[in-house]
């Protein structure tokens, strides 16, 4: 029997077996992006906790995210 995980990365796997609560849908994570990367950038200690748990399971919206921090720290540098 072949392994079906072999040619997922282990990153791949921890982001499907994230637990993901509180739960936000890309659509939400996307219209708020800004605001907590943003917030992020100003107080590193800032959380919120469904987006922190989106972004570890979500590699398109994650991807957005550090796009978006290298942006906006260059910007603000």
């Amino acid at each position: 029997m072949t392994d079906p995980t072999r040619d997922l990365s282990a990153e791949t796997i921890r982001g499907l077996l994230a637990d993901t609560s509180p739960y936000l849908s890309c659509d939400d994570c996307f219209a708020t992006i800004d605001v907590y990367i943003e917030r992020r950038i100003a107080d590193p200690q800032y959380e919120d906790a469904a987006m922190k748990a989106h972004l570890a399971g979500c590699g398109a919206c994650a991807e957005e995210a550090e796009t978006l921090q290298e942006f906006l720290g260059q910007d603000a540098g």
